[in-house]
């Protein structure tokens, strides 16, 4: 069973940046795809960023050109590069392995955009 922890949420300004990290217990990134997603108040949770065991990265349209998906496979942690935050960015944000359906979770990582 994989098991993913996130670090790196915060408060921070619009227009600044985060990086979140997701390290898992095994190393799975050249078996499964792995994906950032976020949930806001109120709102289902999408997804934001996924990167293939490839190396294939892909971004939801909202987020593309201000964030950047990477992973160093020697330390098992994917990170979430986050620039040039609006509020909008506001969300609790998830690391999953695998797929939403049946795949591992973190305990996501509160990223709140306020001036």
């Amino acid at each position: 069973q994989v098991q993913l922890v996130e670090s790196g949420g915060g408060l921070v300004q619009p227009g600044g940046s985060l990086r979140l990290s997701c390290v898992a217990s095994n190393s799975i990134f050249s078996i499964f795809a792995m994906g950032w997603y976020r949930q806001a108040p109120g709102k289902q949770r999408e997804v934001v960023a996924s990167i293939t065991p490839y190396g294939v990265t892909n971004y939801a349209t909202s987020v593309k050109g201000r964030f950047a998906v990477f992973r160093d496979s020697a330390k098992n942690t994917m990170y979430l590069q986050m620039n040039s935050l609006k509020p909008g960015d506001t969300a609790v944000y998830y690391c999953n392995a695998g797929d939403p359906v049946t795949g591992a979770w973190g305990q996501g990582a509160q990223v709140t955009v306020s001036s």
